[in-house]
């Protein structure tokens, strides 16, 4: 099927939407109408451009007549017309493809966001107290919000591991990239002989999965309370409000003890139970797609080095598209703007190629 059949078909199914959005019946179900609209809403920025495509090329068609004209004065204002025309009809014909590649259902959603320190000792967590302040202040420039659901810190201010929620319109389209171990090489503070040492974080992101997007059972779980601790192991709580959740058909814990509340920890716990065994399900689901049909970005393997932040050389580089900028003190103030979009446009770039590729092996 070639791109234009497939705009053939999505104007068809919108006219038809138009009609069934007019229908009493479908009016009087509030349920199906929604439905109904949001597919339309999605629909129209596609049918926009094609139809603008479509008059460009009719466009296109009457100044080539006029080519013919035997006005030497309506030829060259012909010949200048189609010039325009053809650059219009190429942005139209690259924006049509990029608004055909199938989007993620999930780049709406909130997202999981888990941070946890490798190689490097208490270097390693200090930066992952870095790389969570850097994502909080991206966040609150385009004001999402974030919820911490757990964290462990360390004994000089850093973070062993911390899990958060961020709640915001389209927040894992904007960081699914993010996932993989960001590398970062500097002096750390306890060094007294200088010298640069490299240390890992490994960065998760998930989103954020309702209950109807996996079902969790409860004959599936098993819940433990506990007293929560804090640095050290000191106690924190007189009460037993720590919760360990572990889902015995994947093995998978989580634990939560930030609230005093027992019901808010196990809330908190399951949010982060699902988002996990989600990110499971859609892993597998993406393990059985041949490799030459993956994406080398955004693939979420966490093993991945995906990024390292150069602190002698104010570098940041990220090694899957070869990008390096060098602002490491802005991004890590959260302005790491430019790196996503980096990464969102080879991706789309990707997908297009992929697009084209099975369109000419479907001719």
């Amino acid at each position: 099927m070639t791109m234009f059949d497939q705009l053939t078909g999505v104007e068809e199914r919108f006219t038809k939407l138009e009609q069934l959005l007019s229908n009493p019946d479908v009016i009087g179900d509030q349920e199906t109408y929604r439905k109904y609209a949001k597919e339309h809403a999605e629909l129209s920025r596609i049918v926009s451009a094609y139809r603008e495509y479509q008059q460009v090329t009719k466009d296109m068609k009457e100044s080539r007549d006029l080519l013919k004209d035997g006005d030497e004065d309506i030829k060259e204002l012909a010949k200048e017309d189609l010039q325009d025309l053809q650059e219009s009809s190429e942005k139209l014909e690259e924006e049509l493809k990029y608004l055909l590649i199938p989007k993620d259902p999930n780049d709406e959603k909130n997202i999981v966001l888990e941070i946890r320190a490798g190689t490097g000792g208490e270097e390693a967590g200090l930066f992952a107290a870095d790389l969570f302040q850097m994502y909080s202040k991206y966040a609150d420039s385009l004001g999402w919000k974030i919820e911490i659901m757990g964290k462990h810190v360390t004994g000089v201010g850093g973070l062993k591991e911390i899990i958060a929620m961020v709640h915001g319109k389209g927040a894992y389209s904007r960081l699914k990239y993010e996932s993989g171990t960001h590398r970062v090489q500097r002096v750390p503070v306890t060094e007294s002989q200088g010298r640069i040492h490299t240390s890992a974080v490994t960065v998760a992101v998930l989103p954020e999965a309702e209950e109807v997007d996996v079902k969790i059972d409860s004959e599936d779980i098993r819940v433990d309370v506990f007293r929560s601790t804090g640095p050290g192991g000191q106690s924190v709580n007189t009460t037993d409000s720590a919760i360990r959740i572990t889902h015995l058909p994947t093995g998978i814990v989580v634990s939560c003890q930030d609230e005093k509340s027992q019901h808010k920890n196990r809330a908190k716990a399951m949010k982060v139970m699902r988002a996990r065994v989600y990110d499971k399900m859609v892993s597998e689901q993406n393990e059985k797609i041949s490799a030459d049909r993956r994406s080398q970005v955004g693939s979420g393997d966490r093993s991945q080095r995906i990024r390292t932040y150069n602190f002698p050389q104010s570098r940041v580089t990220d090694h899957r598209i070869g990008l390096t900028l060098h602002k490491l003190e802005d991004i890590l103030q959260g302005d790491i703007g430019d790196v996503i979009d980096a990464l969102i446009t080879h991706h789309q770039a990707l997908a297009i190629q992929h697009a084209e590729a099975e369109s000419r092996d479907a001719a």
